[in-house]
């Protein structure tokens, strides 16, 4: 007899999808007697979080203060972030590093045995706590520990997340719409699992997966972002896709990244002739936010029709950058390339979505019972470019937040009503995957060569038309047979590709990581993009107006 059946239901208290740092912040916030779920798409490892190199930014130094960090936030978001948010963000620094180290995250220390603080760009005081160049690694080695020794946390690895399970979905549409659980596809087995829950929380990053070149790990495919827009959850501000400046150009390492510390201890970005160019685009050179750096360097390659540009550290002492950047220096070594001699080839490559699911300030989505947490959701303190660091940040801010309003709303007689488990008796399994990898490519080419670092009304049109075309393919091809990991990324790529192309030609100006050759000039008013379901119409209400 066929057992695995039996088990495809699961009820818990709270299911979270994503382990990363915003999904584990939460689960390691809930209380202990909370029944809890945790869906990692691959290994527990496998999340942006892991590879962040650079750190978390809060106040923690006399000569620097919230109001400082608040004011480089705005700058580097070139004014469109949502100030309460950022000041919400701001003031959970010292909580959040608490937080980190209650659980045994190890942060490098300086000679006094104090946390050690870098610089990175867009901050004007050293506010950055590291453990070396590898903090995403600390991290999320750490609290995946912490959360593998909870009884109460149960863990499901190799799960991908399909779609949210609402009571109007169900039918029951006389009633408030809320979230009940999600299907989920354990690809061990093919099986499609139910998840059950009072409480559903999104953290399964962001989708720069959508662009050819980036600096994410596979997982960064807008699930969490496209599931809750069907769902009916507003989304903002898409069109502000972060390209990391210096990701490594190289045959064996396809999304190596290169960290800003390295430029906020002293690196130079250089051409083949030598020429340190970021003087000439901008006075903070080489430490000027991502977004210009990334489109200087773009402009250079474009200019000079070169592949990459080099960084170069190497006029610094040998023992200051093995130090300072050992595992890059390993990494790049196997590589043959030696830091403290030889200049590192690096091209911009997509790193961050700023835009996502909107949600207050406790993370809570227009859907009762939905979070969305870290990459994937949209706050309002990014604006129009994210400051370095000050993601893992927001993780941990609205994790805990969030933990806090699920546990004020729990109601231990929550009564889950009957959900059907997944049907598939009427499809069949695909005779040609070959398709699903036509449309991926296709997809990421169209964003790369249209909707990239520098963006004209003519390539998002053509963008938009291109999208359209594979959207109906791989709907007509989701509906006809059994659902695969890469047919159900592929789905939630193509929406939230459509989303960033929308947003983008509704924002007539330059701003931020939005630049478009026909607005070249910021607009007086600020304005934030906001897309209502379920027709992907655009909204722009102004950002900050009571302030």
């Amino acid at each position: 007899m066929d057992m695995s059946n039996l088990s495809t239901t699961h009820q818990f208290d709270v299911v979270i999808v994503g382990s990363g740092g915003a999904g584990l912040s939460l689960a390691l916030s809930l209380p202990e007697h909370f029944n809890i779920a945790v869906l990692a798409k691959s290994t527990l490892t496998d999340a942006s979080t892991y590879f962040a190199q650079g750190g978390v930014a809060a106040v923690l130094d006399e000569t620097d203060s919230i109001q400082q960090h608040i004011d480089d936030t705005m700058i580097a978001g070139a004014q469109l972030c949502e100030i309460d948010a950022v000041k919400h963000t701001v003031e959970g620094g010292r909580p959040s590093v608490d937080f980190l180290l209650n659980h045994g995250v190890q942060f490098t220390l300086d000679e006094d045995e104090q946390l050690h603080l870098t610089r990175e760009g867009g901050h004007s005081q050293r506010r950055i706590i590291h453990s070396a160049d590898a903090t995403g690694k600390a991290i999320s080695t750490t609290l995946v520990q912490r959360a593998q020794e909870k009884k109460n946390i149960h863990i499901f690895e190799n799960y991908i997340a399909i779609d949210l399970i609402t009571t109007h979905k169900l039918g029951h549409k006389q009633q408030p719409n809320r979230a009940v659980g999600l299907y989920a596809l354990d690809e061990s087995n093919e099986k499609v699992h139910t998840f059950l829950a009072p409480f559903t929380a999104l953290a399964c990053g962001g989708a720069m997966k959508a662009y050819l070149y980036t600096s994410n790990p596979d997982i960064a495919t807008g699930d969490g972002i496209a599931m809750a827009y069907r769902a009916g959850c507003r989304v903002a501000n898409m069109e502000f896709n972060q390209f990391h400046p210096t990701c490594l150009y190289h045959p064996q390492a396809r999304s190596f990244l290169i960290t800003e510390a390295m430029r906020g201890e002293g690196a130079y970005l250089r051409l083949p002739d030598g020429e340190r160019f970021m003087l000439r685009f901008d006075e903070r050179a080489e430490l000027a936010p991502r977004d210009i750096v990334a489109r200087a360097i773009d402009y250079e390659i474009k200019r000079l029709g070169i592949r990459h540009v080099w960084l170069d550290i190497s006029h610094k002492p040998a023992e200051f950058v093995k130090e300072h950047f050992p595992t890059l220096y390993a990494r790049l070594l196997e590589l043959g390339i030696d830091i403290t001699k030889d200049m590192i080839p690096v091209v911009p490559a997509a790193h961050y979505t700023c835009g996502g699911v909107v949600v207050d300030e406790h993370s809570q989505t227009d859907l009762a019972g939905l979070y969305a947490i870290g990459e994937t959701s949209y706050t309002g303190l990014h604006g129009a470019n994210r400051m370095a660091s000050n993601s893992l940040l927001e993780c941990f801010v609205y994790g805990m937040s969030a933990a806090k309003d699920i546990e004020a709303k729990f109601n231990h007689h929550f009564d889950i009503p009957t959900v059907p488990e997944w049907d598939a008796s009427q499809s069949t399994n695909p005779d040609e995957d070959v398709v699903i990898l036509q449309n991926w490519d296709e997809l990421r080419q169209t964003m790369w060569n249209y909707v990239g670092i520098v963006r004209t009304t003519k390539r998002l049109q053509r963008a938009l038309h291109r999208i359209e075309m594979l959207k109906k393919e791989i709907t007509e091809y989701y509906q006809d047979y059994h659902v695969s990991k890469n047919l159900i990324e592929l789905r939630n790529l193509v929406m939230v590709s459509e989303m960033i192309v929308r947003c983008a030609m509704q924002r007539k100006e330059s701003r931020g990581l939005h630049y478009t050759l026909d607005y070249p000039e910021l607009s007086p008013e600020l304005r934030k993009t906001v897309l209502t379901p379920p027709n992907f119409t655009v909204e722009t209400p102004l950002v900050n107006e009571a302030v």
